[in-house]
């Protein structure tokens, strides 16, 4: 089959002012995961401390979008008891098995290469513990399955898109995950286009009777990792769409109205994907600064920067520090001017009045 001239490649032909607007977004996303290699001077514990919660969160508000109830705190707690494996409420089933599933992937999205076989495993296993999913879980949908758009009570409030029906479904599954491994191979288009363009197709097609939106989160932490994108492990996309519910929504049915026409037009949900994972990578670039920041002071910058942190005031002054950590005088207010220039303390007042706060 030539991809090249088929509409899933076709449709990723821009105008010359869309292509611009797209490759500015690019550059800023692949400019954080140059400046990623930070990362190498974070400390281990620092970075699992991130990535549970990433995990926690991307979970929570991935399920949420789909009108479950569960706070991050609940999450957090039922994730810290997961052995436990007893789930009152089907939102705890749902939510047990997706943290389960972004565990793995954040964990082993090496070994894991994208196929046919491996979205329905992530599919199955992501439902294993929702008694009401057991027919299908696993399996490509057995009946016509409307997009809805759903508040957060969970309640309908529209038909989004009607997608492809179930006797087509496994074929045009095959030939998407065939496309992506030609584009992959042939290097078409940037990696992130190519991304987004998989999971745009992934939920026209809409392939499962029901957690189409969930898989789709959980194979873009997948793809993002595999393509080098590390940062999705310390900032979480799904908590991003979570907060941007209704652009998410105006994007796909934008894009969606064109769906295999002659003049298919995905720019709108790809531009909104893109800027998406942006923000994505300027938070987990902000985490990293804000962790990095102690690698960057000496023994007794670090001792005061601590003791600011701890302190039940939430502002302190020059001879709070003096007197608490008996440094001499100059001595604090160098490393006052220190942690002032790296924008960790915020100065109050003037003259004797000055008094300082630890800024978030």
């Amino acid at each position: 089959m030539d991809w090249t001239t088929d509409r899933l490649s076709k449709r990723l032909t821009f105008s010359p002012e869309r292509t611009e607007a797209i490759y500015a977004v690019l550059a800023e996303i692949d400019a954080v995961k140059t400046a990623f290699r930070l990362t190498g001077k974070l400390p281990p514990q620092t970075i699992s401390r991130l990535t549970q919660s990433v995990i926690v969160t991307s979970t929570g508000a991935s399920n949420r979008i789909e009108g479950n109830r569960l706070t991050d705190d609940e999450v957090d707690a039922l994730y810290r008891n997961l052995r436990i494996r007893k789930f009152r409420t089907r939102d705890e089933q749902e939510v047990a098995g997706y943290l389960e599933m972004l565990e793995l992937i954040l964990g082993s999205y090496a070994d894991m290469k994208l196929s046919e076989a491996l979205i329905l495993q992530l599919h199955r296993d992501m439902l294993k513990y929702s008694g009401k999913d057991e027919r299908q879980r696993g399996n490509y949908k057995f009946g016509p399955n409307r997009v809805e758009a759903k508040d957060q009570s969970g309640n309908v409030v529209g038909v989004i898109f009607d997608p492809t029906p179930p006797h087509l479904t496994p074929k045009e599954m095959r030939e998407l995950v065939e496309w992506l491994g030609w584009a992959e191979a042939n290097m078409f288009k940037h990696p992130l286009i190519r991304i987004g363009n998989f999971i745009f197709e992934y939920l026209a097609i809409h392939p499962f009777q029901d957690g189409n939106g969930r898989t789709s989160r959980l194979l873009t932490n997948l793809l993002l990792l595999r393509q080098g994108y590390l940062f999705t492990a310390l900032a979480s996309h799904e908590r991003l769409i979570e907060e941007r519910k209704a652009d998410y929504y105006l994007a796909l049915n934008r894009a969606q109205s064109s769906w295999k026409s002659d003049s298919e037009d995905i720019f709108p949900w790809l531009i909104y994907f893109l800027e998406i994972i942006k923000a994505q990578a300027t938070k987990a670039l902000e985490l990293i600064q804000q962790d990095n920041v102690e690698t960057l002071l000496s023994e007794k910058q670090l001792a005061l920067w601590r003791w600011a942190q701890t302190r039940n005031a939430p502002e302190f002054s020059r001879k709070d520090a003096v007197e608490a950590l008996k440094f001499p005088p100059r001595t604090v207010e160098s490393i006052i001017k220190k942690l002032l220039d790296l924008k960790r303390l915020e100065r109050i007042g003037e003259g004797r009045s000055t008094r300082y706060r630890v800024l978030s």
